[in-house]
């Protein structure tokens, strides 16, 4: 693959060899956004669990102290009273069955996350072969099947984000922009990997985390010291 000049100049910064603490790394990545718009810094994290297995998957839900720098749209699929509250705490649509038609067939899904009551889940396991591939669908572990819907709301627009591992094993995710500051990519990249240390499964043998990477959209990676978390 051909990089450009920007990412040319931007990789010579980096030891490709050297495993950097979290605080340089994250320098690091901030003077290697080179791209007009603001890039999401990303975290790649290589895990020695084995997906395949039950007992070694990763999935849950951390709320980063300083946002994501992402405006979420939010879903919520309920019924009742619960339509009125999650309306009032700031969801972008509420709906219930009439919605299903409009995703299944009209293919409209311009939402970010989707939160449902459990009463709701049979309507939404409809929409599995949609949402599911597009990791939509709402889950208990993140937060987002429940009866408190204010608060799944707010957490999401508070900066909530999801982690879960893929079929590599590696989970990715996003702890912010490049226009943050150096403190603030550290204070949500620290409470990332606070709630992955303690999402380890009992069963994993060997090394949790074998590398973690950090990079922005179009920027070069930069490995983080992977055995202190």
């Amino acid at each position: 693959m051909k990089h450009g000049k920007k990412y040319v100049e931007a990789a010579k910064l980096i030891d490709k060899t050297q495993q950097y603490e979290a605080s340089e790394a994250i320098a690091l990545v901030k003077k290697s956004a080179t791209a007009k718009f603001d890039e999401t810094v990303e975290v790649h994290i290589k895990t020695g669990c084995d997906s395949r297995h039950a007992d070694q998957q990763i999935r849950g839900a951390v709320v980063l102290p300083n946002g994501t720098g992402k405006t979420v749209k939010v879903l919520v699929f309920a019924k009742g009273a619960k339509l009125d509250e999650a309306q009032a705490a700031g969801a972008d649509f509420v709906g219930g069955d009439e919605l299903i038609p409009k995703i299944q067939n009209d293919g409209w899904l311009d939402f970010d996350v989707v939160v449902a009551t459990p009463d709701m889940m049979g309507v939404v396991g409809r929409l599995g072969k949609v949402l599911g591939p597009k990791g939509l669908m709402p889950n208990p572990k993140a937060g987002t099947v429940t009866m408190d819907v204010a608060k799944a709301i707010a957490d999401i627009k508070a900066g909530k984000i999801e982690y879960r591992l893929d079929k590599a094993n590696i989970i990715h995710v996003p702890v912010g922009k490049a226009s943050f500051s150096e403190a603030q990519l550290e204070e949500n990249f620290n409470a990332l990997m606070g709630a992955i240390a303690k999402a380890k499964p009992s069963t994993v043998k060997g090394q949790y985390l074998k590398s973690i990477t950090l990079a922005t959209t179009m920027g070069p990676g930069v490995k983080v010291v992977a055995n202190r978390y």
